[in-house]
């Protein structure tokens, strides 16, 4: 008798390109995750300027889905849709789609300016004052991390890679378009991170008929006034003349080029692409299955917390909300037909690892973790506990009575938009143990998600009505790191059935791309599944000590902005 064939259910790609690795991840039609790998990135920093090679981020997306594919015992040929998500970082490529240097070392592999390059400062205060009115779009003023002023930064100081730049791309639109040759570019990365204005596309909502859609949403006098005119040549060429829904599908699929180095079937399905942070959301939005209100109503009172190098605070609304200081309202940006408010903090796993790797007394606390083989993080918690029961507290938060932190070391994104703003740690003595470094991390950990409360205060007191987080990322697997958040924001906080909620959106886009699902929401309904609820403490005291050491937080801010401005008259001539 002869065997039948293999049936095997749908199976999605989805890869994710953070700002230390690419990964890659496979799911099921139910979002289950089969598999995943990743692959390290190489990085480049130099103060204020940090790069990377998109030759090196393929070859490693290329390790991570070949690996991937492997564990989860899926053949290329099972792949039926991909999606890519990646930071929101900027790529310039030459006419031939070769690397062009965006580097004062002139290397040609370093053709990407990463999402936490700060070196456009000035260029963004500058383009501040025009006063455009695509400025009341991303909350009064666009930041450093956004794409407009890196672009007037290496016009303004790398003349010769001005003019060998053919394309200039989100990171996640590069993806796609190596992938596929289709240079469309998602309404994802060009209204979040260029000014793009989505909301010229209200009339073309079908996703079913989501056809390349021409860009009409480019403010020509916008990119005038800030210098940069030469961009609204050619039909906007260089930074995008198409757009489409995320989700629409590419081309004709990969090309034969991309399909042998992926070893996936060539056509397999490319939908257009996401932010990562923004493929969060769709990976985890959907996830509170138990709610009784109205679906829309309910949707549109979640805030999704993507936590790891960064955070970003996502909320979306039917109406659109004009929220200072905070990005947005974006059309279309992440769910189609929907307003996207984005919040967010430039620094939290990033800061948590600067302030435990550079203590005197982290060398030796990891090399307990690792001989335990637990993580660092797993370890200051253990000893925070041990802390709590020997001082005899009921309230482990209440360690930090007397240590405060102003998490802005990188500036603060959101709802302040200072990307001048300064980390502050209040409170410290000469003792060096590894005590002191568990107390320093648990009032960091309190001072992110002070910011957290802070953001969602800003954005229901200008419309909004977020009650519930839903939350993914490394840092959410952290369980200290989200009882502080519950008990600090009062929100209960819903955690996925997945941990990999980005790779699953990533995922999503592709299953769309595939025609398995006809619209994003469809897709996420079926894939995204809630796991743990964290809810927070109904202790009254764990509220006032809480709502206490938040009134601090504030007020270490308005000290800074005192202290500035002593020293600019001290200064002044």
């Amino acid at each position: 008798m002869s065997s039948s064939p293999r049936i095997r259910a749908p199976v999605f790609l989805g890869v994710d390109v953070g700002t230390g690795s690419a990964r890659a991840g496979l799911f099921d039609k139910d979002g289950k995750l089969l598999g995943s790998s990743s692959s390290p990135i190489q990085i480049w920093k130099d103060g204020d300027c940090v790069e990377q090679s998109s030759t090196d981020i393929w070859l490693a997306i290329c390790t991570a889905v070949r690996a991937a594919c492997s564990l989860a015992n899926v053949s290329g040929e099972e792949v039926e849709g991909l999606g890519f998500a990646a930071t929101c970082s900027l790529v310039a490529i030459d006419a031939e789609g070769e690397p062009v240097s965006v580097s004062w070392s002139n290397d040609s592999r370093r053709n990407v300016i990463v999402w936490m390059d700060h070196r456009a400062v000035n260029q963004a205060e500058r383009i501040n004052s025009s006063n455009s009115p695509v400025l009341q779009y991303c909350g009064g003023a666009v930041s450093p991390e956004m794409q407009p002023p890196k672009l007037l930064w290496v016009k303004e100081n790398l003349s010769e890679s001005w003019s060998m730049a053919f394309r200039w791309m989100d990171l996640s639109d590069w993806l796609s378009y190596r992938a596929t040759g289709d240079d469309t570019r998602s309404l994802c990365t060009t209204v979040c991170k260029w000014t793009y204005l989505g909301h010229a596309h209200l009339q073309q909502v079908n996703e079913k008929d989501s056809r390349r859609m021409q860009a009409c949403g480019w403010d020509d006098d916008f990119w005038e006034e800030i210098g940069l005119g030469d961009l609204v040549d050619g039909h906007h060429s260089k930074i995008g003349g198409s757009v489409a829904f995320p989700g629409h599908a590419l081309g004709s699929g990969l090309t034969p080029e991309a399909a042998k180095d992926l070893d996936l079937r060539v056509g397999t399905p490319v939908g257009t692409s996401l932010i990562d942070a923004h493929a969060g959301g769709v990976g985890v939005m959907e996830s509170n299955s138990e709610t009784t209100e109205a679906d829309e109503e309910a949707l549109c009172r979640r805030l999704v917390l993507v936590c790891g190098t960064s955070t970003c605070h996502m909320s979306v609304s039917r109406n659109k909300l004009l929220i200072p200081g905070v990005w947005g309202p974006f059309w279309s940006a992440m769910i189609p037909e929907y307003w996207l408010t984005e919040g967010g903090q430039s620094a939290t796993g990033a800061l948590l690892d600067h302030i435990i790797e550079n203590h005197v007394a982290s060398p030796h606390l990891a090399n307990r973790a690792a001989a335990k083989r637990v993580s660092i993080f797993q370890l200051l918690n253990e000893i925070l506990e041990h802390m709590k029961q020997d001082s005899g507290s009921l309230i482990l938060a209440s360690l930090t009575h007397d240590m405060h932190v102003l998490p802005d070391f990188h500036g603060n994104r959101s709802p302040i938009a200072d990307p001048k703003s300064k980390g502050i740690v209040c409170g410290l003595t000469l003792d060096s143990s590894e005590k002191q470094l568990a107390l320093l991390y648990l009032a960091t950990v309190q001072g992110i998600a002070y910011g957290t409360r802070h953001i969602v205060e800003h954005c229901n007191a200008h419309g909004h009505k977020i009650d519930t987080i839903l939350a993914c990322g490394g840092l959410a697997k952290n369980p200290l790191f989200i009882q502080e958040h519950a008990d600090i924001s009062g929100c209960p906080i819903i955690l996925p059935r997945e941990n990999e909620s980005v790779l699953l959106g990533a995922a999503i886009i592709g299953a769309v791309a595939s025609k398995k699902y006809d619209t994003i929401r469809s897709a996420m309904k079926s894939m995204n599944a809630s796991g743990q609820v964290v809810y927070p403490s109904k202790d009254k005291k764990v509220k006032k000590y809480h709502d206490v050491k938040y009134r601090i937080f504030r007020e270490l801010y308005e000290q800074q902005l005192t202290h500035r401005s002593l020293m600019a008259e001290a200064l002044a001539k």
